[in-house]
């Protein structure tokens, strides 16, 4: 479910090509921020936006899009953020 949340937040802020989501939460099972029912995800997301941005910038848009969920579905979020010339 959450994943889902995730795919319609940042496919409305930054309107990728491509978005992939790996949640990897079951692998972190007992941790701190599992036990409160936030998971770990990681993103895949290709987007036109993040041309000319520095890796940073392309994370603080991601987390931007993201910032409710941060609070309390998502306790880690690896990013891959890229333009869509550098996914050839």
């Amino acid at each position: 479910m959450t994943a889902e949340l995730i795919k319609q937040k940042l496919n409305e802020s930054l309107q990728p090509e491509l978005i992939e989501i790996i949640d990897d939460s079951s692998a972190h099972a007992g941790h701190a921020g599992a036990q409160q029912g936030a998971g770990h995800y990681n993103v895949t997301i290709i987007a036109e936006v993040f041309e000319g941005k520095t890796l940073v910038q392309r994370h603080q848009l991601v987390y931007q899009a993201l910032s409710d969920l941060m609070k309390t579905e998502i306790h880690a979020l690896g990013i891959n953020a890229l333009t869509p010339s550098e996914n050839t």
